[in-house]
């Protein structure tokens, strides 16, 4: 429980501190067994912190959950959109503005491939799985741009009461991968869930990586060109695919998320010089092929055309049979697949390279347009991402996929002005550190 968020609230809703520090000391006390004057200094000093720290900045109105950020749907893509713009035009070679997941930079001639990828949320009390499968991601990141990934970091928070063997068990889930794939960890920090004002055992964290690749070799979404061929490798999820077993009752799925077949063929590629004469690669894991395919229509101005039916034949079968079971959309859903899209004339020779490392076949073409489309019974059928991934927990289920169109268009407009404001922040204290003159205001 946050503390001095749920303190913060109260206090603006002009509840009495004496009323405040009493439920704050009941609630404390719920969670740690400690004398019950223990428990009111600690609620008595929170709300001592909270008056002190009261801001009133101007705020959206538009929460993380209620946009869907995060839940890699075309909320969450739109923030992310924002986003880059209030980081603008860089001298990256690969920006923010192209939507990769990773972020590409020329250093002494060498190009330096950056990439960070969060720890699965729902996966805080399995904590050696969030680790696997973080590290798994990105490095998948790194090897999708054409590069070879060189260092893995990491940074690591865990909650007050939460015990420290989840550091442990989650450290010891990245060194899983990186050995194996032979990339070292060299750093990390490892902090608190909102130092001493947050109580529980909630972990987060995210593991980052670091590559190098050439010029010729590089594989952004943006290389994507008409009559290129789209294959794909066979999938069995990562982070997404764990949770859902977990949380539906399907535990035994979760070991066909466990290897490391993905980087492996990757890693084939890169050694056998394909990435050269590949276009582009991207991962099966934003919202799916519904997310996925949209960002590389709008980065390389194509449109992508899908085969459905080999699509879902490439999804392991006791992944695909949990995903129809629980009537979850495995076009909306990560599964962690390759996607490569490259010359026609090239299908052969990846085929051929990653035979015997994981299964790959042909699902679909790029064609001039925009958008994606799916081949199914024979028509086409327009895909586009839904405002939230494919519901694939209980409490998603609850949430759900949609929201009203108007609703969304009100919430964009709210978010966009958040953004200007943002922007403008960040154009003024760039003039202060500049020339000294007129400190904006940022304390709030």
């Amino acid at each position: 429980m946050d503390l001095e968020g749920y303190t913060k609230r109260a206090l603006r809703r002009g509840l009495a501190k004496e009323v405040i520090e009493r439920t704050l000391a009941e609630r404390i006390l719920e969670v740690r067994d400690i004398p019950l004057n223990s428990a009111v200094r600690i609620a008595q000093a929170v709300v001592e912190e909270a008056e002190r720290t009261l801001c009133d900045r101007e705020r959206s109105g538009v929460t993380m959950g209620n946009f869907g950020v995060g839940s890699r749907g075309s909320g969450d893509f739109y923030v992310h959109e924002e986003i880059a713009r209030i980081i603008g035009k860089t001298s990256a070679i690969v920006g923010s503005d192209q939507l990769d997941d990773s972020g590409v930079v020329r250093a002494k001639g060498e190009l330096i491939v950056v990439t960070v990828d969060g720890m699965h949320s729902r996966l805080s009390d399995f904590p050696f799985l969030a680790g696997f499968h973080v590290t798994r991601a990105s490095l998948r990141d790194i090897y999708v741009m054409g590069a070879q990934p060189v260092a893995l970091f990491s940074d690591i928070h865990l909650a007050d009461d939460g015990d420290v063997s989840k550091v442990f068990d989650y450290t010891a889930g990245i060194g899983a991968v990186a050995d194996v794939m032979n990339v070292p960890l060299v750093t990390g920090s490892t902090l608190r869930v909102g130092g001493d004002v947050v109580i529980g055992d909630r972990l987060t964290g995210c593991v980052g990586a670091v590559g190098v690749a050439s010029d010729q070799g590089l594989t952004a979404r943006i290389n994507a060109r008409e009559d290129d061929v789209i294959l794909m490798t066979e999938g069995a999820g990562g982070g997404t695919i764990t949770a859902t077993a977990l949380y539906n009752g399907c535990s035994d799925v979760v070991k066909q998320t466990l290897n490391l077949k993905f980087l492996h063929a990757c890693d084939r590629l890169l050694r056998d010089g394909l990435v050269t004469k590949i276009h582009a690669m991207t991962d099966v894991t934003n919202g799916g092929i519904r997310g996925d395919a949209e960002e590389i229509s709008k980065t390389a101005q194509v449109k992508l055309v899908f085969e459905e039916e080999k699509i879902r034949r490439l999804i392991d079968p006791t992944v695909l049979t949990m995903l129809d079971d629980l009537q979850i959309d495995y076009m909306g859903v990560s599964i962690d697949s390759l996607l490569i899209v490259a010359p026609a004339q090239l299908e052969a020779e990846i085929k051929s390279t990653l035979n015997g490392i994981i299964k790959v076949d042909q699902v679909g073409h790029v064609e001039s347009g925009s958008g994606a489309e799916a081949l199914r019974d024979g028509k086409r059928v327009t895909i586009t991402p839904k405002f939230r991934e494919s519901a694939y927990t209980p409490v998603k289920k609850v949430v759900g996929e949609h929201a009203d169109d108007q609703e969304i268009q009100q919430m964009r407009a709210r978010v966009d002005l958040a953004a200007a404001r943002a922007l403008s922040k960040k154009e003024q204290m760039i003039t202060y550190l500049r020339t000294g003159d007129n400190l904006p205001d940022v304390s709030c």
